[in-house]
């Protein structure tokens, strides 16, 4: 396994090589603006972390000095890291990051900006970042991530050089939850596969039985949809459940900041209301509804993974019954489902997955989206 900040980056060898060339300095290795794309979990947003360390690393990313340290969790005072919880990332907040861009790196090296989720960049923002990226400060470093190069504004990814990040195999995810987590083998092995290369995936399986708990409801779902009330009441649970989820992730953030806020606009201060003070508490609420709707529609995505990982069984068991399940330990309900209906009813299914999908990423409602969902997976298994 690759050390230092590099030894997370699992199956990534390729793109690895290519960052340490940078690093050192090779001919035409290096360039101002970066654009990191690869498929959910592939672990582009840590491959731009580890980049942004070992810019700042005298040793190229060893990992264990306080510039890997600091860098890699956005303490470095040449490392600024945006990760957003909101829908998108608008013309105000790229104008904060272009001007910390300008500002010359205390420590002498780089002045390195991440931003994890460029393909939530408005139009607007991209306008405002283009420039930057044009005419870049000597030592500043744009890193910007996203699933896919497509995903990007045109005008900000014509601007970047590309580096493809891919799905790490099983063994290679496997591996890592061992030696990293402490995990089991034989439940590292289990959760590495059910993930499909989705390392943070894996590990939340490995980590939690709740997790695991989830993940076999969702997938016992299509066994049980028999009647129309069997369908609207899977989709109720299935909202209900995603909507609980995002509570609990952002309840406890919500009210810090809204402390943290009051505490700036000097609410409560011997009395004191300042003007704007209850505009500027509806804005953060709103924003706080903004995202904990993007971690709803995020935990219903899981879902959509997890269904499609499943039929995807029942149609390898129907045309090639060789081919090793992902969900192996649910093969005992795929086997019967597979054997009771064809691969056109399987295809049927897998396109009213797709569909919920796009009618999530379309800001249908959750509820809309899931009972069409299910419906049209009854229909399809039921023939």
């Amino acid at each position: 396994m690759t050390q230092g900040v590099w030894g997370e980056l699992v199956g990534q060898e390729r793109a690895v090589a290519v960052l340490q060339r940078a690093v050192n300095g090779g001919r035409h290795a290096m360039t101002h603006s970066w654009l990191f794309v690869g498929p959910p979990g592939s672990g582009r947003s840590n491959a731009a972390r580890a980049f942004a360390a070992a810019l700042q690393c005298p040793r190229g990313g060893c990992g264990q000095c306080n510039d890997c340290r600091t860098s890699r969790s956005g303490a470095h005072p040449d490392v600024t890291l945006l990760r957003t919880e909101q829908l998108s990332i608008g013309v105000d907040e790229v104008r904060t990051l272009v001007g910390r861009a300008n500002v010359s790196p205390v420590g002498g090296r780089y002045q390195v900006v991440v931003v994890e989720d460029a393909d939530r960049i408005t139009e607007r923002g991209a306008d405002a970042l283009l420039k930057a990226l044009e005419e870049p400060a000597p030592r500043t470093v744009w890193l910007l991530c996203a699933p896919s190069a497509d995903d990007v504004i045109v005008t900000i990814r014509s601007r970047c050089r590309e580096l493809r990040l891919v799905t790490p195999d099983d063994d290679a995810v496997t591996n890592l939850l061992i030696h990293r987590d402490g995990i089991s083998p034989a439940l590292a092995s289990h959760c590495a596969r059910v993930a499909q290369g989705h390392i943070g995936r894996a590990r939340m399986l490995a980590r939690s039985d709740a997790a695991r708990i989830r993940r076999r409801e969702v997938l016992t779902l299509p066994s049980r949809l028999r009647t129309l009330t069997d369908c609207l009441t899977a989709a109720e649970n299935l909202v209900k459940s995603s909507a609980d989820e995002a509570t609990q992730a952002t309840q406890d953030l919500d009210a810090r900041e809204l402390v943290e806020l009051q505490q700036a606009l000097g609410i409560g201060t011997r009395g004191a209301k300042p003007r704007n003070a209850q505009a500027a508490i509806r804005d953060m609420e709103e924003q706080q509804k903004m995202r904990a709707k993007r971690m709803q529609r995020d935990a219903l995505d899981r879902v959509l993974t997890e269904l499609t990982g499943y039929f995807r069984d029942v149609l390898a068991m129907q045309s090639a019954p060789d081919t090793p399940l992902i969900n192996q330990d649910l093969a005992d309900e795929i086997q019967p489902l597979a054997r009771r209906s064809t691969g056109e009813q399987t295809i049927r299914a897998l396109d009213a997955i797709l569909g919920a999908r796009t009618a999530l990423e379309g800001n249908v409602a959750p509820l809309l989206a899931m009972e069409a969902l299910m419906v049209g997976i009854a229909q399809a298994t039921r023939g």
